[in-house]
């Protein structure tokens, strides 16, 4: 379980990987888990929590209300307690437990999308759960007892957020991929413009290093070469 820590001595664990990153953040009084994982990774979860001595969860922040990452919110919210926090444009999706499929970045994933969504979005659908906390722009976390912020990201779909701890570490979600060494841009998503717009004001957080659900950590350097790459892209 990889671990990191910030300047104010939080740890933020990744407590569960492979096909969707699960992460735990803590300040020593407080935890707040950030994702919950596809439902067939839940035996994992469940016992990587236990093995931590994880008895209760402050809170529980859903990058957005896709399978691969919302699909056991439910679960974490009945047996540990957690309150739910999701952005107001997908409340109402993770309240019903439907998912919307978004659109493929490349040539392959728009055809993935085009041949198999209809019967991939009647597979996935989610357990409902009723959201306690909504986002809209930014929710501050210092009433939770951390130096960190909830940012909204779209582009990946519309309600996409990232966690922002310490101004040194944003949990990003889906708006960024963490699985090729040249580029983060993620193969599935609802809005280029949008994901370029949160892509520059997740550099502007300062943050050093971008952690992804899927895939490892992405330097802010890697960042900055995707982002000035497509800029330039852009304005050719």
């Amino acid at each position: 379980m990889k671990t990191w820590s910030t300047h104010s001595g939080y740890q933020l664990l990744r407590i569960l990987g492979g096909r969707s990153n699960v992460f735990l953040l803590s300040n020593g009084r407080a935890d707040i888990l950030i994702d919950t994982s596809p439902k067939f990774m839940w035996p994992g979860l469940r016992n990587r929590l236990n093995r931590k001595g994880i008895c209760h969860i402050d809170y529980l922040i859903l990058t957005h209300s896709h399978f691969d990452h919302a699909n056991n919110a439910r679960q974490i919210m009945e047996l540990y307690g957690a309150k739910v926090i999701v952005h107001k444009a997908e409340a109402d999706l993770l309240s019903s437990g439907k998912m919307l499929i978004p659109e493929g970045s490349n040539a392959f994933t728009r055809m993935i999308v085009r041949f198999f969504g209809p019967m991939f979005s009647s597979i996935i659908a989610c357990e409902p759960c009723e959201p306690d906390l909504l986002v809209a722009d930014r929710l501050d976390l210092q009433d939770f007892g951390f130096n960190a912020y909830i940012l909204h990201t779209p582009g990946h779909s519309p309600g996409s957020l990232s966690v922002i701890i310490d101004d040194e570490i944003a949990l990003v979600g889906d708006a960024m991929v963490g699985v090729f060494p040249w580029s983060v841009y993620p193969p599935f998503l609802e809005d280029h413009k949008q994901l370029i717009e949160s892509w520059g004001k997740l550099l502007a957080t300062g943050c050093s290093w971008f952690i992804p659900s899927h895939g490892s950590a992405n330097s802010r350097m890697l960042v900055e070469k995707c982002f000035a790459r497509i800029i330039k892209r852009t304005n050719q």
